[in-house]
C-alpha cells in the first residue's frame, strides 16, 4: 500500500459524499497526514440499511489524527454548499483541495428512466459537481497547491457506454467534462484531474447488493484512497488527466496489489469499472420488454430447461427459495423462468407462476454458457453482460444448480 508522507498535513480538503465508502476513504487517508476535512454529505441520521453518519465519519478522522468539520450537504443545493463551504473556511482559514465523489446511478434506457431520475442524475453527478467547484475555486485560487478532484471515468465515445443507460452516461461523463474544461480554465492554477478504479470496489452499498460472493471479486476501497493521495500531493502542472487507480500506484513504486483484495488471491474481473459501485444501493431496473417465449418449444434454450428440469429437487428448492425470471434476448430471445421456491420446483417457457424474486435480463448466448459452466454470474453482471433486478444473493444462490448442470452437459 502506499504510505503516508505528511504532505497533505494542514491541507484543507472539501470532500463530497464522504459519510461512507470511497469519500470516506480518502478523508481517512488525508487525516493520517494532519488534514483538515469538510465531510459534505447528506447522511446526517443513521441509514437503515448502510452505515455510517457525517457525525461518525467525522469521528473516525479525528482518530485518525485529522481535524473534521461534518456539514449537511446535498450538492443539488446552492445555499447548502455555500454554508459548508463558509464554515470551512471560517474554522480552517481556507480550502486547498476539493474531492467531487458524490453521485447518483440508474442503470436503465431511455423509455424506461424516469425523469425524476433523470434529473437526480444530473442535478448531482453533472451540477452538483459543476457547483460545489464553482463556489470552492475562489478559495482554491488563494491555496499553494490547489487540485480538483473528481470520481468519474475516462472519456471514451464508443457508443458501448451509452446504449444501455444513456441518462447515467451522460451524468457521469459530465463530471469528466468538467475536469476536461475546468483542468484548461484554471492550468497554471489549479490541478483538475478525474480518478477512475480499475476493479469492482466494495462498498457498503456493495455488500448490501450482492453480499460476500460479489466481495471476493473485488478491491477495497484503500486503493482508491491511496491512487487520490497520490494525485493530491503532485504539483499543480499535474493537470487534466484521467487517471485510473492501478496505474497510478504503479508508477508511485507500488507492485503488490494483493494487499487490497478484499479475498487475497482472488483473481479479479479487470475492467475499467464503469459503474459506480458506491452508489449501487440505488438500483437498476433492466430494459428489457418481455414478450411471447418464441423459442419455446424447440431450440438449446429449450434442452437446456429440459436438463434443468431433470435436475429440480425438493432440496435444491429448500436451499434455494427463490423464483427467477429470464428475459433474454439475441438470437434464442424469450421469457422463461426457474421457480426453485414451491413444491419440487419447476422450470419453463413464459412467466413464472409467482411473482419473480429475481428477474435477470441477458443475451441467449450468455445463459447458455452462464447454465454450461462457463460464465458465473457474477462475473457476467461485473461484466455488464447481465442485468439483475432483486436479490443479488439470490441470483448467486443459482451457481450451485450452474454446478451440477455443468456435470450432466
Amino acid at each position: 500500500m502506499l504510505q503516508n508522507t505528511g504532505k497533505l498535513g494542514g491541507c484543507t480538503i472539501f470532500i463530497t459524499g464522504a459519510s461512507r465508502g470511497i469519500g470516506k476513504a480518502i478523508a481517512l487517508k488525508a487525516a493520517r497526514d494532519g488534514a483538515n476535512v469538510v465531510i459534505a454529505a447528506k447522511t446526517a441520521d443513521p441509514h437503515p440499511k448502510l452505515p455510517g453518519t457525517i457525525y461518525t465519519a467525522a469521528a473516525e478522522i479525528e482518530a485518525a489524527g485529522g481535524k473534521a468539520l461534518p456539514c449537511i450537504v446535498d450538492v443539488r443545493d446552492e445555499k447548502q454548499i455555500n454554508q459548508a463551504v463558509e464554515q470551512a473556511v471560517e474554522k480552517f482559514g481556507g480550502i486547498d483541495i476539493l474531492v467531487n465523489n458524490a453521485s447518483a446511478i440508474n442503470l436503465t434506457g431511455t423509455l424506461e428512466t424516469p425523469m425524476k431520475k433523470v434529473d437526480l442524475m444530473l442535478g448531482i453527478n453533472l451540477r452538483g459537481t459543476y457547483l460545489t467547484s464553482k463556489l470552492c475555486i475562489p478559495h482554491l485560487l488563494k491555496s499553494k497547491n490547489p487540485h480538483i478532484l473528481n470520481l468519474s471515468p475516462p472519456l471514451n465515445l464508443n457508443p458501448s457506454w451509452f446504449k444501455n443507460h444513456t441518462a447515467y452516461t451522460m451524468a457521469k461523463y459530465g463530471m469528466s467534462m468538467c475536469v476536461l474544461g475546468m483542468a484548461e480554465e484554471f492550468k497554471g492554477s489549479i490541478a483538475v484531474n478525474a480518478l477512475w478504479p480499475k476493479t469492482a470496489i466494495q462498498t457498503a452499498a456493495m455488500d448490501m447488493l450482492g453480499g460476500s460472493e460479489i466481495g471476493k471479486q473485488c478491491r477495497k476501497v484503500e486503493i482508491v484512497a491511496d491512487a487520490a493521495y497520490a494525485i493530491l500531493k503532485k504539483p499543480t502542472s499535474f493537470t487534466g488527466q484521467f487517471v485510473i487507480d492501478e496505474d497510478i500506484l504503479k508508477k508511485e513504486g507500488v507492485k503488490e496489489f494483493d494487499v487490497y483484495a478484499v479475498e487475497p488471491g482472488c483473481t479479479f474481473h479487470l475492467i475499467l469499472f464503469f459503474l459506480l459501485i458506491d452508489s449501487l444501493s440505488s438500483g437498476a431496473t433492466p430494459a428489457f420488454k418481455s414478450g411471447k417465449a418464441d423459442s419455446a418449444a424447440t431450440g438449446p434454450i429449450s434442452d437446456m430447461f429440459n436438463i434443468i428440469r431433470g435436475i429440480l429437487s425438493p432440496d435444491i428448492v429448500k436451499t434455494t427459495e427463490a423464483v427467477y425470471r429470464f428475459d433474454l434476448s439475441g438470437e434464442h430471445a424469450g421469457v422463461w423462468y426457474i421457480d426453485l421456491k414451491n413444491d419440487a420446483g419447476s422450470a419453463g417457457s413464459g412467466d413464472p407462476p409467482t411473482k419473480a424474486d429475481v428477474i435477470m435480463t441477458l443475451d441467449s448466448a450468455d445463459f447458455i454458457k452462464m447454465f454450461g459452466g462457463r460464465l458465473k454470474p457474477t462475473m457476467a453482471f461485473m461484466s455488464g453482460k447481465l442485468k439483475i433486478k432483486g436479490d443479488m444473493g439470490l441470483a448467486i444462490k443459482l451457481e450451485k444448480m450452474m454446478a451440477m448442470m455443468k456435470s450432466k452437459l
